[in-house]
């Protein structure tokens, strides 16, 4: 995450330099661990409310800093519908999506319109609502890693051929990186971790650490308002 993001400012847009396509396929790593430990997360909890509240909390926290780090105006949509705020929104709805899906009291076209309502609300966030439905499909064939992943893939396919056809083809190819998250998920035996602290740590890294490349882009381009390129 550290990597694609600090690549992003040293070299922003969708340069072809070998080690910046490197740099941003490492970063593919970050969003599906992201999705899938949501999905975990929603399972595990003891309070669903407080976890709700603390991704929500951090969504708005970090969508001031994700928009510092990339110079991108903290009112939404003075540039474009694309990548206004961070991923951490797409995550907090797929948490609820998750809730919804769940709820044996709402019908099935009740559960429909949630999905299509939230799909529009996370459509302008980092990773799109692709991010959102990912953590839904995660966590609803919880338990069967094979479905999770292909579902996994299905999605970073979608995401990329949007890439490919509206923004950049290289760059489309560079999202399906996230295949490279399997065999690491695979190694997850199901169990909390001995740290923790590893969560609390994790709520403060991730606004911060997009400070500090936000720093180090107005020292190396300004602090002109750009219209970001982090992702779609």
């Amino acid at each position: 995450m550290t990597v694609d993001h600090l690549t992003w400012t040293i070299a922003p847009g969708y340069s072809t330099e070998w080690w910046v396509i490197l740099c941003h396929v490492i970063g593919r790593l970050t969003a599906p661990i992201m999705w899938y430990f949501i999905a975990e997360g929603y399972h595990h909890t003891h309070n669903f409310k407080k976890y709700a509240i603390r991704l929500f909390t951090l969504a708005i926290i970090s969508h001031f800093a994700y928009n510092f780090c990339f110079g991108i105006p903290f009112i939404p949509f003075q540039t474009t519908v694309f990548n206004q705020t961070g991923v951490v929104w797409s995550l907090a709805w797929g948490l609820m999506l998750l809730y919804i899906n769940n709820n044996d009291r709402l019908k099935s076209w009740q559960k429909i319109l949630c999905i299509i309502l939230v799909c529009l609300i996370t459509f302008p966030s980092d990773w799109s609502c692709i991010a959102t439905i990912a953590v839904l499909y995660m966590g609803t064939y919880r338990g069967d890693f094979k479905k999770q992943m292909t579902w996994m893939m299905i999605w970073t396919f979608v995401y990329a051929a949007v890439y490919f056809v509206f923004i950049d083809k290289i760059y489309a190819v560079v999202q399906l990186g996230t295949c490279l998250t399997i065999p690491l998920l695979r190694l997850y035996n199901g169990k909390r971790g001995e740290w923790k602290g590893m969560g609390k740590v994790f709520y403060a890294y991730y606004p911060v650490h997009l400070v500090i490349c936000g720093i180090i882009r107005i020292l190396l381009w300004g602090v002109e308002f750009s219209t970001g390129t982090a992702n779609f």
